[in-house]
């Protein structure tokens, strides 16, 4: 089968695109750490406040200048409340949802996750600046869902 030089020009150039969107996409996720996480944890949503570490949820510290916030979302709220840490603190939030899906943004940040029953979410952010970040669900979670925020103080 004979091929018109125009098509073997738009075969190779198509070939290349693919070949190098996936050399791409191979280093962004091996070499970069980029690629969706795998291990995904479960829990047990009717034993939330049983299972470790949600049965204390809280701010707690885990290095020099790394802060670990255990954190349950429920209906219309987020346990803790109102979270107070250091300016330039590294924090690891680490969530479940006791009842339906939440999101959980922060504004002002790139911060953005959807946080499902059954299963546990983590995420990390650096504040370095000092001030009051807002934290919202932002996936529809019932009648009281514009209800449901808290802040983290960075001081």
């Amino acid at each position: 089968m004979k091929m018109h030089r125009s098509e073997e020009i738009w075969l190779i150039i198509s070939v290349t695109v693919l070949v190098l969107s996936m050399v791409v996409t191979g280093y962004q996720t091996f070499a970069l750490g980029m690629g969706p996480p795998s291990n995904t944890e479960t829990i047990d949503p009717q034993k939330v406040d049983e299972t470790a570490p949600f049965d204390e949820p809280g701010v707690y510290k885990v290095g020099d200048n790394e802060y670990e916030v255990v954190m349950t979302l429920q209906i219309f709220s987020f346990t803790p409340g109102d979270i107070e840490i250091p300016a330039g603190a590294e924090v690891t939030f680490t969530m479940t949802s006791k009842d339906v899906v939440h999101g959980f943004q922060i504004a002002g940040t790139n911060v953005n996750a959807m946080v499902m029953p059954g299963h546990i979410q983590k995420i990390t952010q650096t504040f370095d600046e000092p001030g009051e970040y807002l934290i919202l669900c932002n996936e529809y979670c019932g009648a009281g869902h514009q209800a449901m925020a808290t802040t983290i103080t960075v001081k």
